[in-house]
């Protein structure tokens, strides 16, 4: 049993790292490929082949779909990639070479493929092999390549795993493809959390408190998780770590609202009224208060932490109308951002440092903007399209989970942080509002 534990702690080992055949080294600039902050960035056309099999059963040719689909779905939805159609390839997957040099790129470029990735999967008995390779078809050079062991079960990992490697070589950040999204959904006939993948997948309910359960928020390592809840009949913070279960609650008198982890420690911002005004204050990871933050007439609501720890975006009716406004937490220097608009708030810093963005109340409908951190060109994503509101930043940067009504009920969407490729992320009975998005590593 041992030796059997033991050859499986090594297989999953070679999983997670995977066996590089020929990596970047250098070659290539990665934003040669893809200009992340280009706003006419083009769709980069992208050929994805059936993986090729050894030994062609049609057991192991359908894995090889399976693998190669999610890997399509996987990339399409970054936002940054044209899936081109299989049925125009000129080259037939289980015959052509899956390596240099006996890829025939010209096939590929004559369907207007600039990118291709290529699969070679072996399977014996429950056991997997995969090699995956990403080629730039114009330069005829290998940009990524990697070997993985593991299971059959294990290939919807793997494919992800790989996706990243392509982020990685092609924007020179790593993806979104181990984050999730945690949501309130009504489904149940009460507000509870549910938490989903990346893409709207693996869908489970987290809280079952029977009650209205709002704005969830993850910690840095993703382990903890911290929500407001009216269990007891009055809105209440919660704080749970999502490992060893344990939870801590913060019940002082009026409102425990909105909270916010601070990036990389154990703290987190959150909104109490026991003064009789609603001031955001810094607490410990289990709910102990280290310092109030805020000092003036008027709400000061929804904290949102820059990507360094050392700064709130905060929403404030101190000049009359919510706005949001920024403070530096140790020197206590407050400025207001936004100007645009009467009323302003849910703001979310980027994890690229470099814009907030937040949602917007005009004549009657909600929108989505964004602004640089110094309060210049504040830019509309959502146009004309129901309510749209809770915006939450992708890890990288490069998306944006929003919760919208354009269908009628409240879903959640996903869009580029340039606001193109608005797309439903699921649909579940109810309404669904509150998307936070998770960091890269997950917690269990």
């Amino acid at each position: 049993m041992k030796r059997m534990a033991q050859k499986w702690m090594a297989v999953w080992m070679m999983l997670v790292t995977g066996w590089g055949l020929v990596g970047f080294a250098g070659e290539a600039r990665a934003l040669e490929y893809i200009d992340i902050n280009n706003p006419f960035l083009k769709k980069m056309p992208i050929a994805v082949p059936v993986f090729k099999v050894q030994s062609g059963e049609e057991a192991h040719l359908k894995i090889a779909q399976e693998g190669a689909d999610q890997l399509a779905r996987t990339l399409d939805f970054t936002g940054f990639f044209k899936i081109l159609d299989r049925d125009a390839f000129l080259e037939d997957p289980q015959r052509m070479g899956i390596v240099t040099p006996r890829i025939r790129f010209n096939n590929w470029t004559a369907v207007g493929a600039e990118l291709l990735v290529t699969g070679g999967l072996d399977i014996s008995g429950e056991a997997l092999s995969v090699e995956l390779r990403l080629y730039d078809t114009f330069k005829g050079r290998l940009l990524v390549g990697k070997r993985y062991r593991g299971a059959k079960a294990d290939l919807k990992e793997i494919i992800r795993r790989f996706c990243d490697e392509i982020i990685y070589s092609l924007t020179g950040k790593h993806g979104i493809f181990t984050s999730r999204i945690a949501f309130v959904s009504s489904g149940t006939g009460n507000k509870e959390i549910y938490v989903c993948d990346f893409d709207g997948g693996n869908i489970r309910q987290l809280t079952r408190t029977k009650a209205i359960t709002l704005s969830p928020a993850w910690s840095t390592d993703g382990l903890w998780m911290a929500y407001t809840s009216y269990v007891n009949g009055k809105p209440d913070l919660f704080i749970w770590n999502l490992k060893d279960k344990r939870k801590f609650k913060v019940a002082h008198k009026g409102l425990n609202i909105t909270p916010a982890w601070r990036p990389f420690k154990a703290e987190l911002a959150a909104t109490f009224s026991w003064t009789g005004d609603q001031e955001i204050y810094l607490l410990t990871a289990t709910g102990k208060t280290i310092k109030r933050l805020t000092r003036s007439r008027g709400i000061d609501v929804s904290p949102s932490w820059s990507p360094d720890g050392k700064k709130i975006a905060f929403v404030s009716k101190r000049s009359g109308t919510p706005q949001v406004y920024i403070m530096d937490v140790d020197s206590r220097q407050v400025r207001r951002l936004t100007y645009y608009g009467r009323h302003n708030t849910q703001p979310a810093w980027s994890p690229t440092g470099d814009r907030i963005a937040y949602t917007s109340l005009e004549k009657g409908v909600t929108n989505i903007f964004v602004v640089d951190v110094e309060g210049k060109a504040p830019v509309q994503l959502t146009h004309r399209s129901g309510d749209n509101e809770s915006p939450t930043w992708s890890p990288d940067g490069n998306l944006i989970a929003f919760s919208s009504t354009r269908e009628g009920p409240s879903r959640i969407y996903v869009m580029t942080a340039l606001g193109t490729d608005q797309r439903r992320l699921l649909t579940l009975s109810g309404d669904q509002t509150n998307p936070a998005w998770s960091p890269r590593n997950k917690g269990e």
